[in-house]
């Protein structure tokens, strides 16, 4: 059976055609399973907040409270994104006392290094006038999150034929990865890159002139050695 190069040629064309085909369905059906993109992180702006409760007789902050107050003021000062809030209660049982405590707590914030101008103060109103409750401090913050895990929307055992991932497959991942970053604007863009170091590269270059070795000197074999300590007697 002979087969002429015309045919042999369209034979070609559509066998790549449809390998072209299929590899476009299956570059498909991988995106639609990617869990990165069933499970994006996203970094937005999200409060931070800490909550005083403060009994309607009180009128100074306990060393513990200030403590607390410094660290979140240092925390603020390094994470925020402006301001800090002091929202004091008001129409509730202690709302007097809220007032009296507004300035200590804008002082253990400033020793926490947040500056003056950027604390402001502030009251939310309180429905219950019997109840005693908290003053909130809060700050704006870049926070990194991938959503809440533990969506079972289909049946485990259906996807089996068909070769997919369940829809919480690596969601567990992608949220552990969003709060152990650091700083979470690293995710959207590279940092800048830090002013180099004058001191040390007046060293090399002083050693470059003089003939002498810039590198930091290397033996063969350390870091190397094995121990003897396991080994037969």
């Amino acid at each position: 059976m002979r087969i002429s190069i015309k045919a042999l040629g369209a034979i070609t064309s559509l066998a790549a055609m449809l390998a072209g085909c299929q590899s476009a369905q299956n570059s498909a059906s991988m995106a639609s399973n990617d869990y990165r993109l069933r499970h994006p992180i996203l970094v937005t702006e999200q409060p931070e907040t800490l909550d005083l409760p403060v009994a309607p007789g009180t009128r100074q902050l306990s060393h513990d409270y200030t403590a607390r107050i410094a660290a979140f003021g240092s925390e603020a000062r390094s994470q925020g994104i402006g301001g800090v809030q002091i929202l004091v209660p008001s129409g509730s049982a202690n709302e007097s006392a809220g007032h009296s405590l507004a300035p200590q707590i804008r002082s253990a914030l400033a020793r926490g290094g947040v500056p003056a101008r950027q604390i402001e103060v502030k009251s939310y109103p309180v429905g219950d006038p019997s109840a005693a409750a908290p003053i909130r401090i809060g700050y704006d913050r870049v926070k990194a999150s991938a959503g809440t895990c533990g969506h079972w929307p289909d049946n485990l055992g259906g996807g089996i034929g068909a070769n997919v991932d369940n829809y919480n497959f690596g969601c567990a991942t992608q949220a552990n990865l969003a709060a152990m970053v650091d700083n979470p604007a690293d995710l959207l863009a590279p940092r800048a890159v830090g002013a180099a170091d004058q001191n040390r590269r007046a060293v090399v270059f002083g050693k470059y002139r003089a003939g002498e070795r810039t590198a930091s000197d290397y033996k063969e074999g350390d870091g190397a050695k094995i121990s003897s300590a396991g080994g037969n007697n």
